[in-house]
């Protein structure tokens, strides 16, 4: 099995770059809740064992290195909101979510590694796209880890205040029981009303009541 390594972030100090910083984000897919990202500036000299793509992790495992990461690195996380993301669409939300992340580096990176086939706009910095980057490159796994596990706490929270759709279990994504209680429980303020099973539930309303 292919694993991430240092080699995107060797190539980057070859030419003159100091502090490269991992940058990934999760939650593209649910139909609720935010999308987080992270920025993840690692020490190369004392990487977390066993870094890898958050999917490919369980969900204890990604939290010790979570751990690990805050612990042993400089870490920034951000989010970009439900109205964000309904008023920008999801592709400009997860970017403003990077965005965001970068910034709250401080001191800031001097070169990024972004997962994905895009370097968002308006970064300032030089920054390389990194293609499936979590399960290449150690930094931007690292960041998956961090802005995954982040993510899913804040969709247990809400599983709290809104339960019956399994948030804690499914993390907003549409699974068929959070489809079922999507149609059987209505729409909450935190699902993405621009996302096509959200948005059809809330005309059939719409068409009911007029």
């Amino acid at each position: 099995m292919i694993s991430p390594d240092d080699t995107f972030e060797r190539e980057a100090r070859k030419r003159g770059f100091l502090r490269i910083a991992g940058v990934d984000e999760v939650g593209r897919g649910p139909l609720a809740g935010p999308v987080t990202a992270a920025a993840v500036v690692l020490d190369l000299h004392a990487l977390p064992e066993g870094l890898n793509d958050s999917k490919k992790l369980t969900p204890r495992r990604r939290e010790m290195l979570s751990a690990q990461i805050l612990a042993g690195a400089a870490v920034s996380i951000a989010h970009a909101s439900v109205p964000e993301i309904d008023r920008l669409n999801i592709l400009r939300a997860s970017h403003l979510a990077m965005q965001r992340a970068v910034a709250g580096l401080d001191p800031a990176p001097d070169f990024l590694l972004i997962d994905g086939h895009l370097v968002p706009k308006d970064l300032m910095i030089p920054a390389q796209a990194v293609v499936r980057g979590d399960a290449r490159s150690v930094s931007i796994a690292a960041a998956s880890i961090v802005a995954k596990t982040a993510r899913d706490r804040i969709m247990v929270d809400l599983a709290q205040q809104h339960p019956g759709y399994g948030w804690e279990s499914n993390a907003g994504y549409p699974t068929k029981s959070h489809r079922l209680a999507l149609q059987n429980l209505g729409v909450t303020p935190h699902h993405r009303r621009s996302f096509k099973p959200v948005h059809n539930i809330l005309y059939q309303e719409k068409s009911i009541s007029t």
